[in-house]
């Protein structure tokens, strides 16, 4: 065998021999899988430190709006309580353990409303930079830095103006009875769809009737309207009631005083059919007049405040139309659905915020009301007398916008 021939041989047998090659490729290979694996775990670490971050920010934006515009703060008191707010919050966490190696940049911008007030924007900023572990530091990267950022906006001072109009049901049906016990009467006459129109004899326990669940609800929505309100400086309201026929209303008025008294005197027991077109529209009209040579509105608040109102109507139910002027049949009931619907655009049309609430209301009440409110989220459907007090809570909070609130 030649010298050329053996050389052959050994490459050969160095090329065929498998284990070799696999362990040839083990050794390329195995960095690359341990990198792997680091890098998995350090993405795991950055987005759970990410979600820290973000809270910490959030909550730190929140407190420093609280603090302007509920306790009346400095903007340098208010930094403060932010980073104070920060620290407390890392130190709490798992990448932070001592509060210092996460930074936050605190920036407030004051600007002047009408009225007198302030509008704050808190804008929190901050950063934690991660050390990657020694399996991904095997692809060269030794560390990544994680940023969020969180917005918060509040006002002090002045309250948005606003103007609404209640349109409440106080048709028969409203003396039917909900599921609430009265704790205050021992026993009543109890009121039914079934026994309705036949003088029940009174019965022990006594259940609160509807009429006054909604005179509840509505006492908790002008507390709403009164503690962002308390000088009546910036909220006008009214009232209208309807059965088969429309009451007076109690007129556009500022503060709450007016509609409270004209709910609190609504009749108990209720009577009547159910008509809402007429009430509607008189509302809207007091509101969004027409004829703008009659708006009252927008002058009373600038006026008063400076400030542009933005207009509301909540509209009640608990029950479904039944007769038109009076006239009682299918069809008249059907054309009540069509005008209050028709005033329902209107008032889309005229920048009128509409908020419903179905109040144990049937199918076609409810239908109407969801097809009244401005938005899917306007519409209330209460299913008993503590849902129908949340709702009335509800909208009161939503209408003042008494809350701040975060914005990115």
């Amino acid at each position: 065998m030649t010298k050329k021939t053996g050389k052959r041989s050994l490459i050969s047998r160095i090329m065929g021999d498998r284990g070799g090659n696999f362990g040839l490729m083990t050794a390329f290979a195995l960095p690359v899988i341990l990198a792997a694996g680091g890098v998995a775990m350090d993405l795991t670490n950055m987005v759970l430190t990410r979600a820290e971050l973000q809270d910490a920010a959030d909550s730190a934006a929140l407190a420093a709006s609280s603090a302007l515009s509920n306790d009346k703060k400095t903007v340098a008191q208010a930094k403060e309580i932010a980073e104070n707010f920060f620290k407390t919050q890392m130190a709490t966490s798992q990448i932070d353990s001592d509060g210092s190696a996460a930074t936050a940049a605190i920036d407030i911008e004051e600007t002047p409303i009408a009225g007198g007030g302030k509008a704050f924007k808190v804008n929190v900023a901050t950063s934690y930079t991660v050390q990657f572990n020694p399996l991904t530091r095997l692809l060269g990267q030794t560390s990544s830095v994680v940023a969020a950022s969180s917005t918060s906006e509040s006002a002090t001072g002045s309250k948005n103006a606003l103007s609404m109009f209640l349109v409440l049901d106080r048709s028969g049906s409203m003396s039917f009875v909900t599921d609430e016990i009265d704790t205050v009467n021992s026993s009543c006459q109890n009121f039914t769809e079934d026994n309705w129109g036949k003088n029940p004899k009174w019965s022990s326990p006594c259940y609160i009737r509807k009429i006054q669940a909604l005179k509840t609800a509505v006492a908790g929505f002008v507390k709403v309207l009164d503690t962002v309100d308390p000088t009546k400086q910036y909220v006008r309201t009214g009232a209208i009631s309807y059965n088969d026929q429309t009451q007076a209303e109690t007129k556009l008025a500022w503060g709450t005083k007016g509609i409270l008294n004209y709910v609190n005197a609504l009749p108990n027991p209720t009577s009547g059919g159910t008509d809402s077109h007429t009430a509607f529209a008189q509302a809207l009209e007091k509101l969004a007049p027409t004829d703008t040579s009659k708006e009252t509105e927008i002058p009373a608040h600038a006026k008063k405040s400076g400030l542009t109102p933005v207009k509301y109507i909540l509209f009640m139910t608990d029950g479904e139309n039944t007769s038109y002027d009076q006239w009682t049949n299918d069809a008249m009931a059907n054309k009540s659905d069509t005008d209050t619907l028709a005033s329902c655009t209107a008032a889309r049309k005229a920048g009128v915020r509409v908020y419903t609430v179905a109040f144990m209301a049937p199918k076609r009440g409810q239908t109407l009301l969801k097809s009244c409110a401005t938005t899917t989220e306007d519409y209330y459907e209460a299913k008993n007398m503590a849902g129908l007090i949340a709702a009335f809570e509800e909208i009161g909070k939503s209408a003042a916008s008494a809350m701040s609130r975060l914005t990115q």
